[in-house]
């Protein structure tokens, strides 16, 4: 199939004026882009102007949350339950128009779900997965976690996570503003036990995640050689130098504390609280960050309170709103997110990557907030969501 007379975007900072992308519906792959030649009677539609970029790629949800404000709820579910809550988001997430993520663990349900996905039962993205989020006993997410004390009990939660699939392991620096009692600028684990859980896990040759608001978690966290630092609330200049002299990827979720804020009437009282207190300093800490060249990727935290599966663009527009130009922030969000978790062969428009793309009315590098509302959404050549290409859909068929 072509598309002709679009916009393209391919993920990498490139960018394509009056432009053609080529796909094979059956193979899910792109043949071309920028230039094509029609392969005997292969439909070819116009799309007047339209822009077409990658699929969203978060690098940080929680299928197992759907925007509670507290997560007794959830973890009162039984895993029946669990996992057909994780399904629905996984449509959710999908059809707005992200078509790869990482999904952060609960309960060793979500390599079940990506599992089902790839086998085409249920619909959702492509998803690297975890099991369960490594947490000191009673640190945060404790409550679907997995618990451990000392670095014996860390290398054996490793084995048992890429046992039961895991392609990455996460563990939890600090505490959180969800976990009561917890502290999200104390550090959690000891140096021998962030050592343990990173060196375990990179023999096992699955990359690590770690959950760090506060500095002094975070710095001990990357000497221990993590590959990706979630959330960063509390960056001071220090931490900022040895994430880039360590070429460590910051995944800032700027979605999850403006949506506590923003709905303060309704969040727990300790929630609320934590998140005052972070808010503001986050985004100094991201605007830190980006100025020093820290390596960025695009994730939500969706699933925390309040924040939605099905808004994950709002996370580009956050990035772009604070610190960096649209292009800049849509590709932390698609190819560089997609590299970093290691989706292969997403997050990008180029001969060979996986067909998944959305269809956009209005440029997305005059208003990042357009990804929010795709026209149509592509997963490995199919139309998954929105209008279908043709007479009363998107584009019209050309000669």
């Amino acid at each position: 199939m072509i598309l002709r007379d679009a916009q393209v975007l391919d993920g990498t900072g490139e960018r394509f004026e009056d432009a053609t992308l080529q796909f094979d519906p059956e193979s899910g792959r792109v043949d071309a882009v920028g230039d094509a030649d029609p392969r005997g009677d292969e439909p070819a539609y116009d799309l007047g102007g339209k822009t077409v970029v990658p699929g969203l790629v978060d690098a940080h949800v929680h299928f197992s949350l759907s925007g509670e404000a507290s997560v007794d709820e959830v973890a009162s579910m039984s895993d029946a339950e669990l996992a057909l809550v994780e399904a629905r988001n996984a449509r959710t997430t999908l059809e707005a128009g992200v078509t790869g993520v990482r999904a952060m663990g609960a309960r060793d349900l979500d390599v079940l779900v990506r599992d089902r996905i790839e086998r085409g039962d249920i619909a959702g993205p492509r998803t690297v997965a975890n099991c369960r989020s490594i947490t000191i006993t009673g640190g945060h997410g404790h409550h679907l976690g997995r618990e451990v004390d000392g670095p014996t009990e860390c290398r054996k939660a490793v084995r048992e996570q890429v046992k039961r699939g895991a392609q990455f392991i996460k563990f939890m620096a600090t505490g959180g503003v969800t976990t009561p009692g917890t502290d999200p600028d104390a550090p959690a684990f000891t140096d021998a036990e962030m050592d343990a859980l990173v060196d375990e896990a990179h023999r096992r040759g699955v990359h690590v995640a770690t959950h760090a608001h506060g500095a002094r978690g975070a710095r001990a966290a990357i000497r221990a050689g993590v590959d990706t630092v979630e959330h960063g609330t509390f960056l001071d200049e220090a931490t900022v130098d040895l994430l880039v002299a360590e070429d460590v990827t910051l995944v800032p979720t700027l979605s999850a504390p403006y949506n506590i804020v923003a709905n303060a009437d309704h969040a727990t009282d300790e929630s609320l609280r934590k998140t005052d207190d972070v808010y503001e300093r986050h985004i100094e800490s991201f605007r830190r960050a980006v100025e020093a060249g820290v390596d960025v990727a695009g994730g939500t935290d969706a699933g925390t309170p309040f924040n939605y599966h099905g808004a994950n663009a709002t996370e580009v527009s956050f990035m772009a709103e604070y610190a960096m130009a649209p292009m800049d922030a849509i590709v932390a969000m698609t190819g560089r997110s997609a590299e970093v978790i290691g989706l292969a062969d997403a997050g990008t428009l180029e001969p060979g990557s996986h067909a998944d793309f959305l269809v956009l009315d209005e440029d997305p590098l005059d208003d990042v907030a357009a990804l929010g509302d795709p026209r149509t959404v592509v997963k490995g050549g199919e139309v998954v969501a929105g209008d279908e290409f043709g007479p009363g859909g998107v584009g019209e068929r050309g000669e």
